[in-house]
């Protein structure tokens, strides 16, 4: 089992930046693919951005495309989600999430993912 620790977070005001930080507790193997969903009020968990170990192939939904950026640090296992020019559609509960395999095919689904961290709170005003 693998425990995904967040940190990050916090209320800023449009046009602001926030970075968020999840380690996972494993050495990478049960987390090849890492990432980050968010889910607001009333609305499906969507993703936003996932990576893969050595920081391989990201993935970014088009709503955050040039906004922000995943790393992945191997040496420590964690995963950075760093959010610049954020807008107020951007508040949501944002989770970590890992897998040892991720998407089989097309865009990330929380389904994909079976590792979750507690979630942290992005709040755009």
């Amino acid at each position: 089992h693998v425990q995904l620790v967040e940190s990050g977070g916090g209320s800023v005001q449009a046009g602001g930046s926030l970075r968020l930080s999840c380690t996972a507790s494993d050495d990478g193997y049960s987390s090849a693919c890492m990432g980050w969903f968010r889910q607001a009020p009333g609305k499906e968990r969507e993703a936003v951005a996932t990576i893969y170990w050595g920081g391989l192939s990201p993935y970014y939904a088009d709503s955050v495309q040039g906004r922000f950026t995943i790393s992945r640090d191997s040496a420590t296992n964690t995963v950075y989600l760093e959010m610049n020019s954020l807008r107020p559609e951007d508040t949501a509960m944002y989770y970590c999430a890992a897998d040892s395999v991720g998407p089989a095919a097309g865009p990330p689904t929380a389904g994909d993912f079976a590792y979750w961290g507690q979630g942290t709170q992005v709040t755009v005003s």
